[in-house]
């Protein structure tokens, strides 16, 4: 059966062109061209598609939204609105926009929109099942805390959406896991999921990564090659560490997500592809704009729908869960018999602050099973770092906010006796490795400390090896 289209466009020659181009590709199409109109027609018929206008005569597009959606909760909107208004179509998309289109567009683009969009409204009619959250998790994540139980819902509500999707956590919280869970509840799961870690890459590399390049386009590049962009088409791309991206770099992406269309380094054209955006970071986005580090039109392109992934601290009820799974799944992968915990590793696990997050107690978790054996974890087993006497989590956490205030107490201060005989070049490599060490090898942490980004710190310790 052919879905029906409303098209609520005042412009009357526009009107025809979209029409003509819908019915062309087999879509049934009524018009409105005004707030009136459109709430005539949803009050009259179910739609699965409304594409609306945002500057309409008798008001603003945006008032109608809240209402199309009352009416049919199937239905989707796509907003079309006029280049330079981008703001205003994210912000329909926070009010529950399916998509928008920026005058002008192409007939590709629009028929992408509109069929995405209808493919979405079949598999509710279908009573497609939807993501449910087991009696431990959702997905790949563990644990049922209520700071965790609120990330899958929302996972859940919007992954139907093509909305940009902009997670912010601390370093080890599980955004790439948050990621690939929107991505698999998403109706573009079948397709590829591609992430790109934007700070471990080389400034001068990453646009090649993203964008692709021709070959010989410049030095070392003996073959052309898909940039993450286009490998993701029709699937999704995952920026992580999105503000470690060159600033001139951000500009070119933000051309992308306008256009979706990109141009490899060295082509004299561009290619149109199909990609959801949804990128992370583990630093505060505002501030890295306010600081210029950012840009500002990029950061509200991208930040359209945002979850914050909760600290290991702050969802205490999950460690030990989390523990006692991965426990059993490593000892599976080595070959050994670990079935549980002592009931003062327990209590230990539990009261630790977990500063390194979900990654810090999984590699406590591996580091205990291939060194031990035996079925119960036990105190003698825990490394150093966990099995001394540490002050409580409050104690810690009040440490950690006096830290972030005066990063340099974070390392212990050299004495005037350490710098004696060393070359500038070897002060540099041993203060930025212990400053590493000192963060239980988390590169992103040692460079917010030094003040770098941790691009320049990888750069670096390459440079290291080869000499």
């Amino acid at each position: 059966m052919t879905r029906s289209i409303l098209l609520v466009e005042d412009t009357q020659s526009l009107a025809m062109v979209y029409r003509a181009v819908l019915k062309k590709n087999g879509f049934q199409v009524e018009s409105a061209n005004s707030l009136f109109e459109t709430r005539n027609a949803i009050a009259s018929r179910e739609f699965s598609t409304v594409l609306l206008d945002l500057m309409l005569p008798d008001g603003d597009g945006m008032d109608v939204i809240s209402e199309i959606l009352g009416s049919n909760l199937s239905t989707k909107v796509i907003v079309i609105t006029a280049n330079g208004s981008i703001n205003r179509a994210i912000d329909a998309m926070r009010l529950g926009a399916f998509d928008y289109l920026v005058k002008p567009f192409d007939e590709k683009r629009l028929i992408d929109a509109v069929s995405n969009a209808d493919k979405t409204f079949i598999e509710a009619g279908n009573n497609r099942k939807v993501e449910s959250i087991s009696d431990v998790g959702f997905k790949s994540f563990i644990g049922l805390s209520p700071a965790m139980v609120d990330i899958y819902k929302m996972i859940n509500n919007i992954g139907r959406s093509l909305a940009t999707v902009f997670i912010t956590g601390e370093s080890g919280t599980g955004k790439e896991v948050a990621a690939q869970a929107i991505h698999a509840v998403s109706g573009r799961s079948k397709g590829p999921f591609v992430p790109l870690n934007c700070g471990a890459i080389p400034a001068d590399l990453l646009e090649s990564e993203v964008f692709g390049h021709l070959k010989g386009s410049f030095t070392g590049a003996i073959a052309d090659k898909k940039g993450a962009a286009a490998m993701a088409s029709g699937g999704t791309l995952f920026l992580d560490e999105i503000c470690e991206m060159d600033l001139a770099l951000q500009t070119k992406l933000l051309r992308f997500l306008e256009t979706s269309k990109i141009q490899p380094v060295g082509a004299t054209s561009q290619v149109s592809v199909d990609v959801r955006i949804l990128c992370a970071t583990n630093r505060n986005p505002e501030e890295e704009v306010r600081q210029g580090r950012f840009r500002e039109d990029l950061y509200y392109r991208l930040h359209v729908v945002p979850i914050h992934m909760p600290a290991l601290r702050d969802r205490r009820q999950d460690i030990l869960a989390i523990a006692q799974s991965k426990l059993v799944e490593f000892a599976h992968e080595e070959g050994k018999t670990f079935v549980g915990f002592s009931d003062d590793v327990k209590e230990r696990l539990f009261s630790l602050n977990w500063p390194g997050n979900v990654r810090q107690l999984l590699n406590i978790l591996r580091n205990i099973v291939v060194l031990n054996d035996g079925e119960i974890v036990t105190m003698d087993m825990l490394p150093a770092e966990v099995s001394a006497k540490q002050t409580s989590a409050t104690d810690t956490e009040n440490q950690t906010a006096d830290n972030m205030a005066d990063p340099v107490n974070q390392i212990e201060k050299p004495t005037s006796t350490i710098f004696v005989e060393k070359t500038l070049a070897k002060m540099e490599r041993e203060f930025v490795e212990a400053t590493i060490d000192h963060c239980n090898g988390s590169v992103p942490r040692a460079a917010i400390i030094l003040d770098v980004s941790p691009s320049t710190i990888y750069r670096k310790r390459e440079t290291w090896k080869t000499h």
